[in-house]
């Protein structure tokens, strides 16, 4: 069985972070380890209180988990601090597995999720380590200065992000205003892929980016290639919108 480690926060709505990783995965047939960073109080309407876990138990989390069952590819998503994003780093500095890295900076209800610290870090230490990163629009422009609003900025963007010591670069239109959602790929050698769909019309789209990056990895984890990871896990996103069940009064969640 193909294994993934999944390095993010935990929601208690289940939509999103740790709880939505844990259902992709198994959607997609990979057995999936976690390292909690940290514990979310929050609903579809609101993040109301985060409280962070403490370094030691972080790293220790991560070491042991690859110490014996071990894992295929990495996904890290929210990391609550600059010292856990340092201690994330740190566990990881001479592991070789391919890493994706979900930028996750804010909620999507506008709670703050990442310090500056903890930017600095993603910056210098983890975009260099990821053999993809997938920023949303506001992720895009908090990092870069650009905001991927065309086909030119999104160009600069991936330029910006290279200089950073991104490889690949996945920028997510979710945020874009237009009748369908382009997500677009941006290869190291310069390949651009588009994958696109219709726009559709709803409130349910909590934790849209945490199931994206983990089928992400999942495909990963499973030999696929980078554009093939993508395109499957873009129509997994887009059905599971699509079909979600409608919970919750604020943003529910996909349907997993």
């Amino acid at each position: 069985m193909h294994r993934l480690l999944v390095i993010a926060g935990s929601d208690s709505s289940a939509g999103a972070g740790i709880q939505a990783d844990l259902k992709t995965a198994q959607a997609f047939g990979v057995y999936a380890q976690t390292v909690v960073t940290a514990v979310t109080v929050q609903d579809t309407k609101a993040v109301h209180g985060v409280e962070t876990l403490s370094v030691a138990a972080v790293k220790r989390q991560i070491e042991v988990a690859l110490g014996d069952i071990g894992a295929d590819t990495i996904k890290i998503g929210m990391l609550g601090s600059g010292a856990i994003a340092a201690a994330v780093a740190d566990a990881l500095e001479n592991i070789s597995l391919p890493l994706v890295l979900d930028t996750v900076l804010v909620s999507s209800s506008g709670r703050r999720l990442l310090d500056d610290g903890g930017i600095g870090i993603l910056k210098s230490r983890l975009l260099p380590r990821a053999v993809l990163v997938t920023p949303n629009w506001p992720e895009c422009e908090a990092l870069t200065g650009i905001r991927p609003d065309s086909d030119a900025a999104i160009k600069d963007a991936a330029k910006a992000f290279a200089q950073l010591g991104a490889r690949n670069v996945l920028i997510k239109g979710g945020h874009g205003d237009g009748a369908s959602v382009r997500d677009v790929l941006i290869e190291a050698g310069g390949r651009i892929s588009v994958f696109e769909s219709h726009r559709q019309d709803t409130r349910h789209t909590h934790g849209t980016g945490c199931v994206l990056s983990t089928a992400i990895a999942c495909g990963l984890a499973q030999s696929k290639t980078l554009t093939e990871a993508v395109r499957l896990a873009h129509d997994f996103v887009q059905n599971a919108i699509r079909t979600a069940p409608g919970l919750g009064s604020g943003h529910g969640p996909l349907n997993l």
